[in-house]
């Protein structure tokens, strides 16, 4: 059964992992849009969700490309109970994936679904310019570098080694891919929407689209109105909402950001290794933060290191936020992923940072930040999160977000989903009072 016309959503959005739904989210909230983030496919196809924009995110990322498969299929079929109008897969903006998937893959599957086997046209572009992530001449640039030559060629799970999106997501998808580059954007929405059909026309299937600011973004966005998919990073989502609102089908709310007011002790959970982390656990500490650190060597070997974690942060939590990271640079991590293999060292640290997470609700905790995707997925899986309030922005691309949790029921938590690429040096500590400053009462 589709959902009443008035509270039909007129958005509906896949993403692949649970920070980047929220920065996605984040995105449709500072347009005005009131949205709502699900954590994983809701059970009753049949519920109408009172918003503008749905987000549901999964955590497909790095698994198998079927099982990534199945779950984004799953995700639309809901998403078309609800009667959404457009949808969008949502990916890194560091399009983080491997030669075997899983961007290409999905790309292909929802196409499939939506116009039949080998049909349908989409864009991909992962652009976000407010987090130095731009693309030109088909080239995927991290400020002023190369994605290939940033830190991302060193991630522990994507390894990103070429920055030429054309020929990554070609290795991933049966359909051809093509290119709207600068030039076409700059003409504006009309130019871009003829690129479209012309490269539609000579049977490509998937077009990257260069876009190098804000600016880029609204145009390119002016010209998805009506496509029924759309592939991209958050940063497409500045530009879709004004389609909506030129046809007066949605009425910008001035408080879609508005959250309960915080109160509780707070906590930082990191398991992410990247660059931007790994200066921001630094700067914590730097600056008299109180910090566990977590050793996946000392899980493997049987410890109970959860507990450990949670006896060193109990009696520290009434004096400010304390830290527990399994944050390390490339070469520590490479030198763990060697003894242990890759996924086993990623399962390990994962599992025991969210029952640190768990345990650290469960002490009176009810501000947490958690850096790094896959850390993200897990503490909120943990904590058996079901859907998200997405609340004001803290840096770009990381919102606060407000939800309950049977972990403690009856009590918002706010937690704050950090991809590991993303925040400024002193984003732990701003986070907090960012949240106190916005959810005073």
């Amino acid at each position: 059964m589709t959902p009443p016309l008035s509270r039909r959503p007129l958005l509906g959005c896949i993403a692949d992992d649970f920070t980047g739904a929220t920065d996605l989210a984040n995105n449709l909230v500072r347009s005005g849009m009131r949205t709502v983030q699900t954590i994983g496919v809701p059970a009753d196809a049949d519920a109408a969700v009172d918003a503008d924009a749905i987000v549901v995110a999964l955590k497909s990322r790095t698994i198998p490309a079927d099982d990534a498969v199945a779950q984004s299929l799953a995700a639309l079929r809901w998403l078309q109970a609800q009667g959404v109008e457009q949808v969008v897969f949502k990916y890194c903006s560091t399009f983080d994936s491997t030669p075997a998937g899983n961007i290409g893959q999905v790309t292909d599957a929802l196409l499939d679904a939506l116009h039949g086997p080998g049909q349908g046209f989409t864009i991909a572009c992962p652009a976000f310019p407010d987090n130095q992530r731009t693309v030109f001449k088909g080239h995927l640039f991290v400020g002023d570098v190369l994605l290939s030559d940033s830190g991302m060629r060193h991630h522990p799970l994507t390894p990103m080694t070429d920055a030429n999106l054309v020929r990554v997501l070609q290795a991933q998808t049966q359909r051809r891919v093509g290119l709207v580059d600068q030039a076409v954007v700059s003409r504006g929405a009309e130019a871009i929407a003829q690129r479209f059909r012309d490269l539609q026309a000579d049977g490509v299937g998937v077009a990257v689209v260069d876009a190098v600011s804000n600016g880029d973004l609204f145009l390119i966005g002016r010209a998805l109105a009506g496509m029924p998919l759309v592939t991209a990073g958050s940063g497409i989502a500045i530009g879709l909402p004004q389609n909506w609102q030129a046809t007066g089908a949605l009425a910008p709310s001035s408080v879609a950001d508005r959250l309960p007011a915080a109160s509780g002790l707070r906590a930082v959970v990191s398991g992410s290794c990247s660059v931007a982390t790994n200066a921001q656990v630094l700067h914590f500490r730097q600056h008299g933060g109180e910090a566990f650190a977590v050793n996946p060597l000392d899980i493997a070997a049987g410890e109970d290191v959860a507990a450990q974690a949670l006896a060193w942060a109990t009696p520290r939590l009434a004096h400010g936020p304390v830290l527990v990271y399994a944050t390390a640079e490339a070469e520590a991590v490479r030198a763990v992923q060697a003894r242990l293999g890759v996924a086993e060292a990623g399962e390990l640290v994962e599992r025991t940072l969210s029952r640190i997470a768990a345990g650290l609700v469960q002490a009176g905790v009810r501000q947490l930040v958690v850096a790094g995707g896959e850390t993200s997925g897990a503490v909120v899986q943990a904590l058996g999160v079901t859907q998200m309030a997405i609340g004001p922005q803290i840096d770009p691309g990381v919102p606060w977000t407000a939800v309950t949790s049977p972990v403690y029921p009856g009590e918002t938590v706010h937690v704050a989903l950090k991809s590991g690429n993303f925040g400024s040096t002193d984003f732990f500590t701003k986070a907090f009072a960012r949240l106190a400053s916005e959810t005073r009462a």
